[in-house]
């Protein structure tokens, strides 16, 4: 497979601001996006202001009404050839999010097909949007029940999946009829603004979809939150900003989809097949470098075959290559940053200081760029923070327990509940696992689960609503009733 020139690559991507139809320059000082392998600059980027960011909502709500009556089946067809422009670009879109997030060219390969799926799955979703018609009870009237778009929506989206977090907010938004200002994540804004002239290539219409890149987060998000024209907010980050941004939304008591912080169990019990265990976990822990809200977080693993489980895995990770995500052979890339780094080595030494043992890893790198080793931990101590904190870091730690009511007690000792993971041959215990564990999602004997066709979302502190599948649409819909006169009265 040849892949473009990363110069050449980095040269055709807008670095502007995308505000009704139109590439306009920042008000602010241009800022630098970094290559987290190097740490040194790729580009810079136009820098919104507060006064831009109402001047995006202004498109949004421009457009808002004619988007809204356009026929489902042309949004669908925009979202389909959006999908296809996607697909064709897959290579482009990899390496672009492999030298601006970090991740290796297989996985960012990999997010390319998952992110494009939702522009499918929402183009085939929209026409399928449908009411009700029925007489009421006593037979006096009869209820018409209609759906109809939310309005102008503010999707905030993360730097860890810049293409996937962005398609499944878009794709259900723009195919309810919405209008939509979209912010993406200041350490990765190169892969949306790719995904918006794509959008412009296949005809969207002006206005409908309008970017934002800012340092200034809190200044532009706050003008467009405090908007009495903006009708809902979606964001994918950190729980203390969701809860901010719920606050601030109940003010204008607005529609809101958060996908916050995780805490993900990892339950392998005695009787679990170990080779699959040690497969999902892997999986489940070190895709994107552990950058992720999925990724397993607690490993608990029943005492009696926690030391050859640990074995094992450090076995397996004791083999990850560690290096730029364009390098063949890497797993292991950079995190985002240096600020990444530094939280993921103050987490190991606090384990260490706790009594946990050091498998194999725990180390920065060395030389360039933001690199820390693969590790695993075991004997870990509860009160750690890799046990009760998100690491969003390559870090595996290991928590040995007694028995079946021990480990759920454990896994819902979290105040998250997005994801949690299970592996154990006894179908009865399963199924009790999915009845007993506090989680949104659940992998029973498997470690990736994401798909658009399915329900994304957690409970708890992990959040509210869900992206992707049927339900994903509805998020971007309300719910009209109305009563007309019984067409028997009188007769």
């Amino acid at each position: 497979m040849t892949f473009p020139n990363e110069a050449d690559l980095i040269a055709k991507i807008p670095t502007q601001l995308f505000i009704g139809g139109e590439w306009v320059d920042g008000e602010n000082e241009p800022f630098a996006v970094l290559d987290p392998s190097t740490g040194k600059v790729l580009t810079h980027v136009a820098n919104a202001t507060p006064a831009q960011g109402t001047a995006a909502l202004d498109a949004a709500v421009a457009v808002k009404e004619s988007w809204a009556r356009t026929p489902a089946r042309e949004r669908s067809e925009i979202l389909r050839k959006a999908f296809e422009r996607v697909i064709e670009l897959r290579d482009e879109f990899a390496l672009l999010m492999t030298i601006e997030m970090g991740k290796p060219l297989p996985e960012a390969q990999g997010e390319v097909n998952y992110g494009a799926e939702f522009l499918r799955w929402f183009a085939e979703e929209g026409p399928r949007v449908i009411g009700r018609y029925g007489a009421t009870p006593e037979g006096n009237a009869r209820m018409l029940v209609s759906k109809h778009p939310v309005g102008p929506c503010f999707l905030i989206t993360p730097w860890n999946f810049p293409l996937a977090m962005a398609t499944r907010k878009i794709g259900p938004a723009l195919a309810a009829g919405n209008t939509v200002v979209v912010k993406p994540a200041s350490l990765t804004p190169l892969t949306t603004l790719y995904l918006v002239k794509v959008f412009e290539e296949v005809g969207l219409p002006k206005g409908v979809i309008n970017v934002i890149t800012t340092r200034d987060t809190a200044g532009v998000s706050n003008v467009i939150m405090e908007d009495d024209r903006l009708r809902k907010v979606s964001f994918t980050g950190s729980t203390p900003v969701g809860v901010n941004l719920m606050k601030q939304a109940a003010e204008k008591v607005l529609r809101t989809s958060m996908e916050l912080g995780g805490n993900a169990p990892f339950v392998v019990f005695e009787d679990a097949d170990l080779d699959k265990a040690v497969d999902g976990v892997i999986a489940a822990k070190f895709r994107n470098i552990g950058q992720a809200c999925t990724a397993a977080n607690r490993i608990y693993v029943q005492k009696s075959i926690a030391d050859e489980f640990s074995k094992r895995v450090a076995e397996r990770v004791g083999s990850f290559k560690m290096g730029r995500g364009t390098e063949d052979g890497v797993i292991i890339g950079p995190l985002v940053e240096e600020k990444a780094v530094n939280k993921v080595a103050e987490m190991v030494e606090d384990a260490k200081s706790k009594g946990a043992e050091v498998v194999i890893g725990g180390n920065r790198g060395t030389g360039e760029g933001f690199f820390f080793e693969a590790t695993v931990l075991n004997n870990v101590s509860l009160d750690s923070q890799v046990v009760t904190d998100e690491i969003f870091g390559p870090v595996l730690p290991i928590v040995q327990f007694e028995d079946e009511a021990e480990a759920v007690k454990l896994a819902n000792s979290s105040e998250y509940g997005l994801m949690s993971y299970v592996f154990t041959e006894d179908f009865n215990r399963g199924q009790r696992m999915i009845d007993a564990i506090e989680s949104g999602m659940m992998g029973l004997n498997i470690g990736v689960l994401s798909n658009a066709a399915a329900p994304f979302g957690g409970v708890k502190m992990s959040g509210v609503g869900k992206e992707g599948s049927f339900e994903g649409i509805e998020e971007y819909l309300y719910t009209k009733y109305t009563a007309v006169p019984d067409p028997y009265a009188g007769q």
